[in-house]
């Protein structure tokens, strides 16, 4: 079974803090299972991970 996570960055944080947060969730297990975009920045990312880890 999978659970998802959905994470959005704010358009007045900075790209190196997305990608902070990023790293840590990819940390924790996560993984990138699809974007959105607008403008060429990623503004929503969606997460998935094994939820039976």
């Amino acid at each position: 079974m999978k659970e998802y996570k959905i994470i959005k960055k704010s358009i007045w944080s900075k790209d190196i803090d997305f990608e902070d947060v990023l790293n840590q969730l990819a940390r924790e297990g996560w993984d990138v299972n699809s974007t959105t975009h607008q403008g060429g920045n990623f503004i929503k990312v969606l997460l998935e991970r094994s939820k039976n880890r």
